[in-house]
């Protein structure tokens, strides 16, 4: 799947929905279906600043792609990061430092979202697109 298949699928999937209420439950639910890390990467190196609520990222490289692992202890930031993985998780470095998280804005989560939510969105896309960048330099 390309950028944009990965995104409109995301935005389609939310005009479904007639209100909001039905996306936050359809946002949970993911996080829901999100596997769960291991205790022995839920510690303090692996977790994100920036976020509101505990967030641990972790990330490998194999035969060329980038593979992220994440998960949150609040429901609603564990399907944020099952939208983000959807994106970003089992690609190249250059396509997730090309690519721009557009279905944010398409779906409005922008503006459904708390400042702090929409911070911590915001710091787990910087890193993983960081994460990336460093692999394209190595």
């Amino acid at each position: 799947m390309t950028d944009m298949d990965n995104q409109e699928e995301i935005i389609e999937t939310f005009d479904l929905f007639d209100d909001w209420l039905q996306k936050y439950q359809y946002i949970i639910d993911l996080g829901k279906e999100l596997p769960e890390l291991d205790a022995q990467h839920k510690v303090e190196e692996n977790l994100l600043a920036g976020c509101q609520s505990q967030v641990w990222l972790i990330h490998e490289y194999k035969d060329g792609l980038l593979y992220f692992y994440a998960n949150s202890d609040a429901a609603i930031v564990s399907g944020l990061i099952a939208l983000v993985m959807t994106i970003y998780s089992e690609q190249t470095p250059q396509y997730i430092v090309d690519t721009e998280p557009d279905f944010i804005e398409l779906i409005g989560l922008s503006s459904h979202l708390s400042q702090t939510r929409s911070n911590g969105l915001n710091a787990m896309i910087d890193k993983i697109q960081t994460i990336a960048g460093e692999y394209l330099t190595k």
